[in-house]
């Protein structure tokens, strides 16, 4: 299992806001964890998936076309990857031992 950090970010929007497009992304994730796929967690700054790798690059894509689909003509996409195959890793995982060492 990975978990992505992934930003989508729109150029050349009418205004400064992104939020419409930040929907329209979020929208495409929520199918993708519907059918049991992923796992997502919007925050301010960008969005966090939870997959199988395979899975998670074709979210990647699907979200990455969403802008140019609501008429954008250019879209950079920022992508992290934590690919951990040790032992299983998940969001809630990485919080829990995190957590465990805050005092």
């Amino acid at each position: 299992m990975a978990i992505v950090d992934v930003t989508v970010i729109p150029i050349g929007t009418k205004t400064a806001s992104v939020s419409e497009y930040v929907a329209a992304v979020q929208s495409i994730l929520k199918g993708f964890e519907q059918e049991g796929k992923i796992k997502y967690q919007l925050t301010p700054m960008n969005t966090i998936i939870e997959g199988e790798l395979s899975t998670l690059l074709e979210v990647i894509q699907a979200i990455h076309e969403a802008p140019f689909e609501k008429g954008i003509k250019r879209v950079a996409t920022n992508i992290r990857i934590d690919d951990r195959r040790d032992k299983e890793s998940t969001m809630e995982s990485k919080l829990k031992s995190v957590n465990a060492h805050v005092k």
